[in-house]
């Protein structure tokens, strides 16, 4: 149970990580620390997944 429930949050965060690097390509949005919070977002993403799975 456990496991699925990581894996459900790390979907979550795949879909916010693809919304959040769409829409700042899409309108070329930039902000303080954009670089280092995607990468740490992708990075806690794939670990949740290769937990979760």
């Amino acid at each position: 149970m456990a496991n699925s429930s990581i894996r459900s949050l790390g979907l979550r965060l795949l879909g916010l990580w693809l919304l959040l690097h769409g829409l700042i390509d899409l309108f070329r949005l930039s902000f303080q620390y954009q670089s280092l919070v995607l990468t740490v977002l992708a990075l806690v993403t794939g670990i949740l997944l290769i937990v979760g799975s």
